[in-house]
């Protein structure tokens, strides 16, 4: 590993989120919902919010660090940072970001965040609502490709196809995020239970998507607070070490009009080979993962990137009963996640990663050592980071 590594060196002082609503429903406005889980992160870490010296964010959130930074009294402002791109792609480089700040000195406590309020601003799942589009939509939009659904269809369609993948495979990824959200009483579909009959009936989005293949739109915010190492020893929960965080893409992987050399891909084939090496891990030795759903195809794609199995062992390993807690190879978004907790742009698995190695989960993985969040498949910038325990270190 090189010397210059976040290893081990920052910890989650504490996690907060508002309650989840369906888009358009929650009755605060985004800002107000970004302070009530900065709020709550600080409660949960035992620290004054007004101690609170860095915020971090993605996907150009709306809500800015001096206006919150106001609004909270904190007393000195010296970190604000926002990842660019990729919209969820972004949210474990923000922790990343965040990371390297308080590694670095430039800051000691820094809040990573993220709130949504679809209903005060536009729905995420729909097309262009501008009037002039530009980039890559201009080549898209004129022939019907304008919702996230279509265009990231076509990505995963041809690694099915490519790699001869039943687009079925694609189900256990759905019952499993279900499965975890009946336990969850934060999630918005807990009490609604799915079933492979339910799922096989539901309707098409667009092929290979079926309606629970697809992530929900939500308003509500998250938020987690990263501190030094030596500082987290001293705080009330069990510290949860970063032991990685990767950002990036693959060569040209913007590449206009669907045009990228390495179209059938996640964008994380690069990315992962960053992540274990800081981490000095290897698939094997991952305990639990929270893999950002903007469609299950994309989390297959992702699994595959980040080397859990290969492409044609995909529809054997992606059952139900390996993708859940306690008992599964490979415990899958044990919140629900995108799919059936909540769509906070992925920053709630960040949160549920950490409750894992806490042992606070609601579909808690036996003795879980290390835990991984995969952000944000099919677009870039993507993100990955891995989080351990004290004997990780």
């Amino acid at each position: 590993m090189s010397s210059r590594s976040l290893r081990g060196r920052v910890a989650v002082a504490g996690i907060g989120e508002t309650a989840y609503y369906k888009h358009g429903q929650s009755p605060d406005p985004e800002f107000k919902l970004a302070l009530m889980a900065i709020l709550r992160a600080a409660e949960d870490a035992g620290i004054d919010p007004r101690e609170i010296d860095g915020f971090a964010s993605y996907s150009n959130d709306r809500n800015e660090p001096s206006r919150l930074s106001a609004a909270l009294g904190i007393h000195e402002l010296r970190f604000a940072n926002m990842q660019w791109g990729g919209g969820g792609g972004g949210g474990s480089g923000a922790v990343g970001n965040a990371a390297a700040a308080i590694a670095t000195g430039m800051a000691d406590c820094v809040v990573v965040f993220r709130a949504l309020a679809q209903g005060q601003f536009a729905r995420f799942g729909q097309g262009p609502q501008s009037p002039t589009i530009d980039g890559d939509k201009a080549f898209e939009a004129p022939y019907g490709m304008m919702s996230p659904g279509q265009r990231y269809a076509m990505k995963v369609m041809r690694f099915l196809e490519e790699h001869g993948i039943a687009p079925s495979a694609q189900r256990g990824i759905a019952l499993a995020s279900y499965h975890h959200a009946q336990a969850n009483p934060r999630a918005v579909m807990h009490g609604r239970p799915l079933d492979a009959e339910k799922y096989d009936d539901s309707r098409w989005i667009v092929e290979p998507f079926r309606l629970f293949d697809c992530c929900m739109e939500n308003d509500g915010a998250a938020a987690l607070i990263l501190v030094s190492a030596e500082r987290a020893r001293d705080l009330p929960h069990k510290p949860c070490y970063l032991l990685s965080a990767a950002a990036g893409s693959e060569h040209r992987c913007a590449a206009p009009s669907h045009n990228a050399p390495t179209y059938a891909s996640s964008s994380f084939t690069t990315v992962a080979p960053h992540l274990y090496r800081m981490a000095g891990l290897s698939p094997g030795d991952v305990d639990v993962v929270q893999s950002y759903e903007n469609f299950t195809g994309g989390v297959l794609v992702s699994l595959v990137e980040h080397g859990f199995f290969e492409p044609e062992a995909a529809a054997e390993f992606l059952t139900k009963e390996n993708l859940v807690a306690p008992t599964g190879k490979l415990p899958l978004n044990t919140s629900g996640g995108n799919l059936a907790e909540c769509y906070m742009h992925g920053l709630e698995l960040q949160l549920e990663a950490i409750r894992q190695i806490r042992g606070a989960s609601t579909s808690q993985v036996p003795d879980a050592e290390v835990s991984m969040v995969c952000s944000g498949p099919l677009v870039t910038p993507v993100s990955s980071m891995i989080l351990g325990g004290e004997a990780t270190l």
